[in-house]
């Protein structure tokens, strides 16, 4: 990990090489975090599988960095913005947004976006200064 933008609060960031073990680190502070901050561990589950697809795509395609941002609403009830659930980014410094494809029964790829696109409440990217952000929204149990 490159290091740690912010953990504290309602907001974690992180930024990660694109090397061998980032998935790996990436899964682990996502994980945490969402333990930390009390959530379902379904959701838990569901986020961490969701990072590790989309930062695996990121290191794909380029030499990285790649970004994990966690969003949360507040504990409180209020909402941080138009996102009622969990926000989660995946940012990379890629413009061309990533491709939906079709995979067949014996592909062993491109599963990543209909994995996002089934699971999560919303989702889409845009493009950024520099690069891409591929986001999605899951709902929050209760």
């Amino acid at each position: 990990m490159v290091g740690v933008i912010d953990g504290e609060g309602d907001c974690a960031e992180w930024t990660f090489p694109a090397e061998p073990g980032a998935v790996r680190t990436a899964r682990q502070a996502v994980h945490e975090t969402l333990r930390g901050w009390g959530l379902d561990a379904d959701l838990g589950d569901m986020t961490v599988l969701l990072v590790s697809e989309l930062v695996t795509n990121s290191m794909r395609y380029t030499s990285g960095p790649i970004g994990v941002r966690l969003q949360r609403p507040h504990p409180n009830g209020d909402m941080p913005s138009a996102y009622p659930g969990l926000l989660v980014e995946v940012s990379d410094p890629l413009p061309d947004p990533p491709t939906e494809r079709a995979a067949g029964p014996d592909d062993e790829g491109g599963r990543g976006l209909q994995l996002v696109a089934c699971s999560a409440r919303r989702w889409g990217t845009r493009r950024g200064k520099s690069g891409k952000t591929v986001w999605f929204e899951l709902a929050l149990p209760g």
